[in-house]
């Protein structure tokens, strides 16, 4: 029987007065891709950031591996789970690989620029040449690609996409779907993916 790696049972959340989720479930099996598809506003984004612990759910229980994300550390936890934000959030006065160190550098792990400098190796980014540059100085799609090398730096078995390529240009962001989804059949993954893109999700998701 395959593992559970993911799994949301009866979760809801609020903001004020608005319902964002109502007794969501979900499972995701260990090395599956899951895409979390609907209009803006249908809680999506809002699910997905239950499993690393920046939204907390106001009922139901989250598991990570089975265990209840509200008992883990948070910073534990976020080595556990990489993420990718909608927009990669990358640290402007930051180099690239101070960047893509970030949750190494969180965890205190000495070995962090060589984590980073594995990470970007991952996703196609030479760090000789890209290791030392600003987010400023790289193109949106290089820019993503730092965002998904940080998310990996750190070695997860688990990955959170919010809408990862969604403002690129429509030829980098096939390209980058194509190199995101052999690099998780590559690394076996398991990832939760958030998209408004039905195409994305055909590409990416199982």
């Amino acid at each position: 029987m395959t593992a559970i790696a993911l799994e949301a049972e009866g979760v809801s959340k609020r903001f004020g007065g608005v319902v964002a989720l109502e007794a969501v479930s979900l499972r995701v099996e260990a090395g599956e891709c899951v895409a979390l598809i609907g209009e803006s506003g249908s809680g999506k984004t809002t699910l997905l950031r239950c499993f690393n612990r920046l939204t907390e759910p106001d009922a139901g229980r989250v598991l990570v591996d089975d265990d209840d994300v509200a008992a883990v550390d948070p910073i534990a936890l976020r080595r556990r789970v990489g993420y990718v934000p909608q927009d990669g959030g990358l640290l402007p006065h930051w180099r690239v690989r101070r960047n893509a160190a970030l949750v190494p550098w969180l965890l205190g792990l000495p070995e962090r620029d060589s984590l980073a400098d594995r990470a970007l190796h991952l996703v196609g980014l030479d760090p000789a040449r890209f290791a030392e540059r600003w987010p400023r100085e790289l193109s949106g799609g290089q820019r993503q690609r730092v965002a998904v090398a940080r998310a990996l730096a750190a070695g997860p078995r688990l990955i959170l996409l919010d809408e990862p390529f969604g403002a690129l240009d429509a030829i980098t962001r096939a390209d980058l779907q194509a190199a995101f989804a052999d690099l998780r059949r590559q690394l076996g993954l398991t990832a939760l993916l958030v998209t408004h893109d039905l195409s994305e999700a055909f590409v990416l998701a199982d």
